[in-house]
């Protein structure tokens, strides 16, 4: 008779089932992630500045300025476009429930630069004691 082998245990991890699952996450994500961006569609001039450090953990207020003038706030889910003088008085009650509360402004790069610091002005008399300004990396 033969002496049967012995069998050695085997040391190796089958992965394809991991690959697998990070594949099928890879699709979720693929296609959620468009669906998670929100704003207003704003042509932004390019300059060579670098990112700002934002804390998603910190509230941020965004206002946005189309190319026709119209001024827009990231408050919920709103599109419609808000006056002035409406930023103003509602930047202020912002502000006052949250004084840390950075405020980020972006407008379109065909925009007479007057506009903007109109906005600004209204901003800083609201109480909004920084300002940023969004602008796009430059296409080298």
């Amino acid at each position: 008779m033969a002496k049967a082998k012995r069998r050695k245990p085997m040391s190796e991890i089958n992965v394809v089932p991991y690959i697998d699952v990070t594949l099928v996450l890879l699709v979720i994500f693929m296609v959620a992630a468009p669906m998670m961006t929100q704003g207003i569609k704003v042509d932004l001039p390019d300059a060579a500045s670098g990112p700002l450090d934002v804390n998603h953990d910190e509230p941020t207020l965004v206002i946005s300025v189309k190319a026709d003038g119209s001024y827009y706030m990231n408050i919920g889910q709103e599109e419609e476009p808000v006056p002035l003088a409406e930023i103003g008085t509602r930047t202020e009650k912002i502000i006052g429930a949250n004084p840390q509360i950075k405020v980020l402004v972006e407008g379109d790069r065909t925009l007479n630069y007057g506009v903007i610091v109109n906005l600004m002005d209204v901003l800083q008399h609201a109480g909004a004691t920084s300002l940023g300004l969004i602008t796009e990396p430059p296409v080298i």
